[in-house]
This record gives C-alpha cells, structure tokens and sequence, in this order.
C-alpha cells in the first residue's frame, strides 16, 4: 500500500491553508453570516451538492479494472450520499426560501466553474481526479463544518437543527468518510492517477475558496 495521502495532504497543504485564512472564512467560522449572506451560501451549496454524485458517475463510468477499488468506494459513496441535496432545500426552506426560488437559483460563476471543472477532469482528464473533489469537500466539512454550524445558529438564533442540518451533520459524517477515503487513496500507486487527484484538489479548494469569498 502506497503512502499517497501523506503526500496529497503536504502537495495541497499550501491551497488548504489558504482557504483557511481568508478573511471571509474566519470571520464566518468565528461569528457566522447575516441571514441574506447565509441564504446566498445555501443556495450556491445546493447546486454543488446537487451536481456530487452526477461527477462521481461520471468518474465511475470512466474507471477500468486498473482502478477498480475506486470505482467500488464510489458505488458506496454514492449511496451515502444520495439526497443530501434534500438537506439543503429543508435548510433553506427553514431560512425562509421556498423550494421554488432554490431551483430558480442561477449559482455563481465561481460555483459552475468548480462544479465544469469537476465534471471536465472526470471525463476527459482522469477519472481518479473525483477523490481530489472528495478530499476537500470533505476536509472542509469536517475541520470546518462544526465551527461554522454553531456560530451561524448562535448569530441567526436558530433553534435546534433547523437551518443547518446539513452543514452539522456532515462535520460529524465526513470525519468518519475521510477515514475511508484515506485507504483508498493509499491504493493509489501509478504518477498519472495521484497527480490528477493532487491537481483536482487544488483546483476545488481554489474555486470554494472564491464561493465564500463572494457570498
């Protein structure tokens, strides 16, 4: 077994600290976000979630049985993940937007340029590139995931798990899903396949980096 992870983590630490740091993200980490800004952010998530297992098809569909372990922890992963996209309608809906204006949402170009991106390196540049989406989706919804759920219920006095459902409980599920993620990214062994998914991990952290900073 490969120590990939180790060196996904070091080769896109530069990216993860930079998102971390900006200025948007620690002010919304420390004291959340006024209900418009919040409002905006739900909106531009759906779109991102409602695209995630879309691209981790696409990925599947493209992966021969040189990668097959992948494609397998996709199968699961889609499973799991199906209908999160419901989680963030019912947040919405709790903030005051009605399902109608969600689908009505023209998401940011900063949101379909990462969702192009993921769907583009998924079919043309390598399928693997979908565990470099994963990886920082889910290093930002379980480092950050927590923090951000409770200072925006503390700023908007949301009660209970209403408005942030989504946001809370992935903090908690995708620590537990990194644990997977990190195996099957240690079966990675071959140059072409780690370089995609250190170049789609870049690019994801790029692009949500520009989605917060534009909410």
């Amino acid at each position: 077994m490969s120590m990939f992870f180790a060196d996904l983590v070091a080769r896109t630490d530069e990216a993860r600290r930079a998102f971390e740091t900006h200025p948007v993200v620690l002010d919304a980490v420390a004291h959340g976000l006024p209900l418009e800004r919040y409002r905006t952010l739900l909106l531009e998530l759906y779109h991102v979630v409602w695209h995630f297992n879309p691209v981790s098809a696409a990925a599947a569909s493209r992966l021969g049985d040189t990668h097959k372990q992948v494609r397998y922890f996709l199968y699961q992963h889609m499973l799991e993940e199906s209908g999160h996209e419901e989680w963030v309608r019912n947040d919405l809906e709790a903030v005051g937007v009605a399902p109608a204006a969600t689908e009505a949402h023209m998401p940011s170009a900063f949101t379909r340029t990462l969702v192009g991106y993921n769907y583009w390196a998924a079919d043309r540049h390598h399928p693997c590139s979908v565990l470099g989406m994963l990886y920082t989706l889910e290093v930002i919804a379980s480092v950050y995931g927590g923090p951000f759920a409770s200072a925006i219920k503390e700023s908007l006095l949301l009660d209970g798990e209403r408005g942030v459902s989504f946001i809370n409980s992935h903090a908690t599920m995708d620590a537990e899903h990194m644990a997977d993620l990190r195996k099957i990214l240690n079966t990675l062994d071959d140059t072409p396949a780690c370089d995609a998914v250190v170049d789609a991990a870049l690019i994801n952290f790029h692009h949500f980096t520009r989605i917060i900073e534009q909410v």
